[in-house]
């Protein structure tokens, strides 16, 4: 039987979650996935499992399959999570329009 966490431990892993993501990068653009918009959701049960819906910014990205796996990877080393499940999506389509503000200045698109 899964153990549940704590109501204080299970707040504070989504914003441990996300600054994980925080720390992966498309190997192409030197920007984290996060902030490029890449991450559609990020769900964390109450027994520490985590779902995170992702895409890649095309289809043919040659990324597409070092980061799920690397966003798995470093989801799971988080000390309460109990599993990873990653889900690539492709819908809605990624584009620069999914970017944070952060993201385009850094890009030089704004």
């Amino acid at each position: 039987m899964a153990m549940s966490l704590s109501a204080g431990e299970w707040v504070k892993l989504r914003p441990r979650v996300v600054e994980v993501l925080s720390s992966v990068y498309d190997p192409e653009i030197p920007v984290n996935i996060y902030e490029l918009g890449l991450i559609y959701g990020v769900d964390v049960s109450v027994d520490g499992a985590v779902t995170v819906r992702m895409t890649l910014t095309a289809p043919a990205c040659p990324a597409a399959q070092s980061l799920p796996v690397e966003v798995e990877r470093k989801v799971a080393a988080l000390p309460g999570v109990s599993g990873v499940k990653v889900e690539i999506v492709w819908d809605p389509p990624w584009g620069p329009d999914k970017m944070s503000e952060a993201a385009r200045l850094q890009l030089g698109m704004m």
